[in-house]
């Protein structure tokens, strides 16, 4: 087991990492309605760019994933939290919708490379037995940046708009100072490094049917979350006339009940497994869908808002704990992460779909039917494949 101050120095640094990342995506979902207005394009345009960003993210789990295997946790994770910093600054002075576009596919590429390094980074750190509960800790970081989007887009877009916001979005270059100089390199890697680029690749490719199956899920998993996620400040403001305060008090209390089922969730993955949690949480997300969406009371709404993101969240805080149990020691940096963003690529359509068939249907409709379809498929996803729990990691000889 690593030393204790390391391990919470590397916690500390996946979840800041995943926060900050989290926090840059979200800002648009929150500004969206206002940076369609200023480019002077419909909501579905500025939906798009999320759709780029989801879409890009596998190029960055494949770069740094791979560099992570062969170089390291640290290097890449560092790397990585410089180049998306940057891009986001300069998404703030995007003078075009097509500039906006292109920088947000960039942007893509550093999320993408963040979580698969900083999962393997943590995980190969904390105790076995406490593993889910340090996977709920880390995911929830996810829904620390929406909550940290929702209240910069209260106190800073009244008064400044959109723009400001993405500066705020450089933070994470000072958190590639911190890994630096508080984060060791992983154990594991040490031991179960490859020591040349042909032999990584060997092993990659000996694990297709693994990949194949972690992308399925991943793929029901972020249609799940960002079915619920993406354009539910869009459905408060267009459906229910919400302004910016009320948006951030809904979005802000939802993400308080993310925070709190990818810990619990977490916690119960380390007693009952990781299928049987997610599924749970994805079942009693399906019973909660017509209060999240039709609710006919303010009141109502709030409560629909919390459950179910304290439901897809409890579902989402097993994940990293889950994926990387499953994958080998040597492609840990790459395999999960890669996996896991090729998932993404697949559900980036989710904005553009529930906006365009808002256009079509009542957006209680819209949100419902896509949000109730994909829950189902994600349970089923991971019910049928098989879990790890628990295992020692660093045992395997080097290469598998």
């Amino acid at each position: 087991m690593e030393p204790r101050r390391d391990t919470r120095a590397a916690v500390l640094a996946g979840f800041l990492g995943w926060t900050l990342d989290a926090f840059d995506f979200f800002l648009v979902v929150m500004c969206l309605t206002a940076i369609a207005a200023e480019f002077g394009r419909p909501d579905k345009d500025v939906a798009f760019t999320l759709t780029m960003t989801l879409a890009f993210r596998p190029v960055g789990a494949f770069v740094f994933g791979l560099l992570a295997d062969r170089y390291g946790r640290r290097l890449p994770l560092m790397l990585d939290l410089i180049f998306y910093s940057v891009v986001e600054v300069l998404s703030g002075l995007a003078p075009s919708y097509t500039t906006f576009l292109i920088l947000r596919a960039l942007f893509g590429i550093g999320m993408g490379g963040e979580w698969g390094v900083g999962a393997s980074l943590v995980m190969e750190k904390v105790p076995p037995h406490k593993r889910g509960m340090f996977s709920g800790l880390l995911q929830q970081g996810y829904a620390a940046g929406y909550l940290l989007a929702a209240l910069c887009y209260f106190f800073v877009f009244p008064r400044w708009g959109w723009r400001p916001l993405f500066f705020i979005g450089g933070l994470p270059a000072l958190l590639a100072l911190y890994v630096r100089l508080q984060v060791t390199e992983s154990e594991v890697w040490k031991r179960t490094r490859h020591h040349d680029w042909s032999g990584l690749g060997r092993t990659i490719a000996s694990h297709w049917r693994l990949f194949l199956y972690i992308t399925l899920l991943m793929a029901g998993m972020n249609f799940a979350s960002h079915g619920t996620q993406d354009i539910y400040p869009t459905f408060l403001k267009r459906h229910w006339g919400f302004g910016p305060g009320t948006v951030t008090a809904l979005t802000a209390l939802s993400m308080v009940g993310a925070l709190s089922g990818g810990v619990l969730f977490g916690v119960f993955s380390d007693r009952i497994g990781r299928r049987r949690s997610i599924v749970v949480a994805l079942a009693l997300a399906v019973l909660v869908i017509p209060v999240w969406a039709f609710a006919p009371t303010l009141g109502l709404l709030v409560a629909g808002a919390f459950v179910i993101q304290f439901m897809v969240q409890g579902a989402w805080g097993v994940i990293p704990a889950h994926i990387t149990e499953l994958s080998p020691d040597s492609v840990r940096g790459f395999l999960p992460g890669f996996a896991y963003q090729c998932g993404v690529l697949i559900a980036s359509i989710m904005p553009r779909v529930q906006t365009g068939l808002a256009e079509r249907l009542p957006y209680p409709w819209a949100m419902s039917l896509s949000a109730g379809t994909v829950f189902i498929l994600a349970a089923v996803a991971a019910a049928l494949g098989r879990e790890r729990k628990g295992i020692a990691y660093g045992t395997a000889p080097p290469g598998q």
